[in-house]
């Protein structure tokens, strides 16, 4: 756990904490509600604001459609008129009376009239004002104008007629220069190619300088009826849908030409002395601006121009030409925000004059909320220093802080408790006694009146009972109810608790108790409150349950078992009680573990050869025996009382006194002669003896075939056979292993190798390359070629690798002297060993296995208790005059254990009846054998005659031996051999 960091900088009263936070909150609070209502009424503005949009799209859509729809109905009744089809203007004059009734009664018509396939035009157009008649020179009495054009041929009739109200002629006027020609004009080349009525773009009327559009449809086969429609009323549409001073509405077509604006005068622009049609960009900057930033018509938005935000709405409205027209409506958001701005301010100051109203009474009050709380801050900072004298503050006024003094009386009562407990079950090493310390503490502190402890069994899984208190007393835990894994029988509150609630917690009647009904017997009440508690490890696995039982009277006391501090404190011990039974248990498993890992390694090495199976387990049991019989020797082993952690040290370093051997070759291991190696190589020299005979005969059939003496052949065929005969059964037996070799014998070894016979076949084909590479440091001889019969060849020297050798600083004290050679496989050199089969080479790599052993063990993460597990188990070679392997030691360096280990492994090694070059000896020749190596300061004396006198080799060869193996022993004999005494 991490020490809280001390923070630099200064720290304040609580009061000022209070203080603060109260201005805080009243700042916060006035800042939020200001804002709040700030949002609210801008919501409400910006929703009425889209009403008002939607409004005026409304009115100005109805505008257009009133102003569209009769027009349309009117062109499509006048179309059927057949005066709509004359050939001449007094026949077309049939048509004034309708035209006139229709302009009269639609004010927005500006003229009616028709055009036709040859070029004739008739059109009536009314003259509503004086700035009409004065341009076309009418007179104040006309009321309509009648344009007229006849073309004939080449000649051409064009010409102004006037009508007063009553539709009475005043006269007419004859335009010889016109050029007029209806032909040309859009609104009749578009209806003439059509079957439905057509609208133009509003454009401006070049006769009256109006901003209108044209409708047209045909009528008949080779006439358009058009009927110009003025808009200048959708500008007063526009100028009532104003929402503030600012607020900029234009409607315009596809081209961003103007069709209708508030200030109707500024749709009609003068350049140069020429009237034309404002563009919508010209009326205000903003409508330049929305044009270029979203040329496409469609939804709502923000603009921002010259620092002034402007909520923007555009709307696509079908009617007024082929592409319909645009209506824009744009309104400055602090003019349109006005409101909620004055109403955010507002809150601000009343929030600013709450506030310092309010400071002055926070700080009192905070002042006596504070002065209660330093009182707890000593007490607490006490509980810190785990003081748990300290005098507990009195009573408080405020609830919370009376509260609060309570609980932490409370909180010091519990975690002194808490504390003593935890450091209590730690030091418990014992596994039954912390179970009995786990059960008990845990009923003194809640002052149950029983408890029950299951543990879960790791391998099986069961749930089986460990330990049993009624009232103070150890019960049998036995006599409790068990479940197997799974079982059907296991009650629900403890199945719960078993498979991971941290604490369950009921009332049992004596009817709901099933097997539990014993305890109430116990307890002689008819139900008790009840506390199951998982034990759960570092894991989170349930090793366990905890359970808590108190008698139930049938009224709440303020000892109940069942109120949740008391809970809360059984689930916190629990916990602890649970890793301290896990780690004991942990513990033992890993002990268990280390063993069985142990016990594989030393039963691997043993099944590695057939010819050591069961060393490694009965030096072990030897080693056991001995050291125990020098425990039980209080005059001459007093100082060898071995505690827990030594017994265990001892054992692991005999189980794994050769572990080594795993890097050991078994063919050298298992050596039974001395020509083996993965095969033995006797049977190569007996087939070059068959080749010698195979000579003989050949020899002896060649002189008869040359009429040599037959008696005298055959004499010397026998006798070279016999020979041959004689000679290998000499090599194979030197072959066999001896405890020694006569110098005479090694003499004929070398005579018999001084034979030669004829190879005619290349020994290099058909080899690996590593031995390729060794036969290729000598020239390879002319075939057929004499070799030795037995031979020492250079190929037969395999070169020792540079870290197979042992520096003479190694950090281990290692001092074996290492061959030159890794392996010597000559014939002759191995036929040689004076004693066993093993040559100088194979030797040190069987005594090598000492110096794996230390290594090996050496590089293990030993716990300090296992720190002589290396020295005990490598020593067991080492003698006492120094002259032992791998290290040199002398009886002074070498421990006790070590010493016990080296008299075991030579008893075993002596008696061990698997041995592939010896038999298995009887004990008394055995003790004979290793009292003469007392003798000769090998082995430790004293532990020698312990090993005789305590009969331990008795003890072993009972156990471990064949009967034919156990003779009668002469102890006192043998001893006197081994200690140079005289009977």
């Amino acid at each position: 756990m991490h020490r809280p960091r001390s923070r630099s900088g200064r720290r304040f009263p609580l009061h000022l904490h209070i203080s603060m936070l109260f201005a805080l909150l009243l700042i916060f609070t006035g800042i939020t509600l200001g804002l709040f209502n700030y949002r609210q009424a801008s919501q409400i503005i910006y929703s009425s604001s889209e009403q008002l949009f939607q409004s005026a799209r409304q009115d100005v859509e109805r505008d257009i459609r009133h102003t569209y729809q009769p027009i349309r109905q009117l062109l499509a009744l006048l179309a059927l008129d057949p005066a709509t089809q004359a050939r001449d203007l007094d026949a077309r004059l049939a048509l004034l009376p309708v035209f006139a009734q229709a302009l009269r009664d639609n004010p927005r018509l500006a003229s009616l009239y028709l055009g036709y396939e040859d070029g004739d035009f008739f059109m009536v157009r009314p003259l509503r004002s004086d700035a009409l008649r004065t341009r076309f020179d009418s007179g104040e009495q006309a009321a309509f104008q009648v344009w007229s054009i006849e073309r004939d041929g080449e000649r051409l009739n064009a010409r102004h007629l006037y009508f007063d109200a009553q539709l009475q002629p005043l006269g007419q006027r004859t335009l010889p220069d016109e050029r007029y020609d209806p032909r040309t004009r859009p609104w009749f080349s578009e209806a003439q190619g059509q079957t439905q009525q057509i609208t133009t773009l509003p454009y401006l009327f070049f006769s009256t300088d109006e901003i209108g559009t044209t409708l047209a449809r045909r009528s008949g086969a080779t006439a358009v009826l058009a009927a110009d429609l003025t808009l200048a009323d959708l500008s007063a549409t526009l100028a009532r849908h104003k929402i503030t001073p600012s607020t900029e509405v234009a409607l315009f077509d596809a081209q961003g030409k103007a069709v209708a604006y508030p200030h109707g005068e500024r749709l009609i622009e003068v350049s140069e002395g020429v009237q034309r049609q404002a563009s919508v960009a010209d009326l205000s900057p903003i409508f330049a601006t929305l044009l270029e930033q979203a040329p496409a018509a469609g939804g709502k938005g923000r603009l921002l121009l010259e620092r002034r935000n402007w909520i923007v709405s555009r709307s696509h409205i079908d009617e007024g030409g082929p592409s319909g027209l645009q209506l824009a409506l744009l309104v400055p958001e602090d003019e349109l925000l006005a409101d909620a701005y004055r109403i955010r301010w507002q809150g601000a100051l009343i929030t600013l004059g709450i506030l310092l109203l309010s400071l002055p009474v926070g700080w009192l009050s905070s002042r006596v909320v504070a002065r209660p709380l330093r009182a707890l801050v000593k007490e607490a900072e006490a509980i810190r220093r785990f003081d748990f004298d300290y005098p507990a503050r009195g009573r408080s006024p405020i609830l919370e802080l009376d509260q609060l003094a309570l609980s932490m009386a409370h909180m010091k009562s519990a975690l002194a408790s808490f504390i003593e407990i935890s450091a209590s079950l730690s030091a418990e090493q014992q596994f039954d006694a912390l179970l009995d310390k786990v059960l008990r503490e845990t009923l003194d502190i809640s002052e149950a009146d029983g408890g029950l402890l299951y543990l879960i069994d790791e391998r099986s899984g069961s749930l089986e009972p460990q330990q049993l208190i009624i009232d103070g007393a150890t019960q049998q835990a036995q006599a409790m109810p068990a479940y197997p894994a799974d079982s059907t029988q296991l009650p629900d509150w403890l199945r719960q608790a078993a498979d991971g609630d941290a604490a369950l917690s009921l009332n049992l009647g004596f009817e709901r108790a099933g097997e539990y009904q014993t305890l109430l017997h116990r307890l002689d009440s008819p139900r008790m409150r009840l506390v199951a508690c998982g034990l759960h490890n570092r894991r989170g696995v349930a090793v366990g349950v905890l359970v808590l039982f108190q008698r139930d009277a049938g009224e709440e006391d303020q000892s109940s078992l069942l109120r949740p501090e008391r809970i809360a404190l059984c689930r916190a011990i629990s916990g602890v009680a649970a890793l301290c039974i896990d780690g004991q248990r942990l513990l033992l498993n890993q002990k268990q573990l280390l063993d069985a890992v142990i016990q594989l390694i030393a039963g691997a090495i043993d099944a590695k050869s057939p010819y050591t199976g069961g060393h490694c387990q009965r030096v072990p049991e030897l080693t056991l025996m001995l050291a125990q019989a020098a425990a039980r020797d209080e005059q001459r082993f007093a100082d060898f009382q071995p505690s827990a952690d030594e017994w265990e040290a001892l054992h692991i370093a005999s189980w794994l006194h050769d572990c080594g051997k795993v890097t050991t070759p078994e063919y050298v291991v298992d050596k039974a002669t001395k020509l083996e190696c993965i095969t033995d190589r006797i049977h190569e020299i007996r087939t070059r003896f068959e080749v010698l005979k195979r000579d003989a005969w050949i020899d002896y059939w060649q002189g008869l075939a040359e009429g040599a003496d037959s008696a005298s052949l055959s004499q010397a065929r026998d006798r070279q056979l016999a020979q041959l005969d004689d000679d290998f059964t000499f090599v194979a037996r030197c072959n066999l292993g001896a405890e020694r070799v006569a110098a005479e014998d090694l003499e004929r070894l070398r005579q018999i190798a001084g034979r030669t016979w004829l190879r005619t076949l290349d020994d290099r084909i058909g080899v690996s390359w590593e031995e390729a590479q060794r036969m290729a440091r000598t020239p390879a001889p002319a075939l057929p070629v004499a070799e030795p019969l037995l031979a020492d060849r250079p190929e037969h020297l395999v070169e020792r690798l540079p870290g197979e050798r042992l520096e003479a600083d190694n950090p281990w004290g290692f001092n074996m002297r290492v061959p030159q050679y890794r392996f010597n496989r000559g014939e002759l050199y191995n036929l040689s060993v004076a004693r066993g089969t093993l040559t100088e080479e194979e030797r040190y790599i069987i005594n090598h296995h000492m110096v794996q052993t230390i290594r090996m063990l050496a590089h293990l993460p030993l716990p300090p208790h296992l720190s002589q597990v290396p020295e005990i188990a490598g020593g067991h070679h080492e003698k006492m005059d120094g002259s032992g392997y791998p290290r040199g030691l002398t009886g002074e360096q070498m421990s006790l254990p070590a010493r016990m280990m080296a008299i075991a492994d030579i008893f075993e090694a002596l008696t061990a009846a698997d041995r592939p070059y010896k038999k298995a000896k009887p004990i008394s020749e055995a003790l004979t054998i290793m009292a003469d190596m007392c003798r000769h300061a090998h082995v430790d004396p004293q532990l020698f005659e312990l090993f005789v006198r305590a009969g331990v080799y008795r003890d072993y060869a009972e156990r471990f031996l064949a009967t034919e193996q156990i003779d009668a022993v002469d102890e006192d004999r043998i001893l006197q051999t081994a200690l140079g005494t005289s009977g």
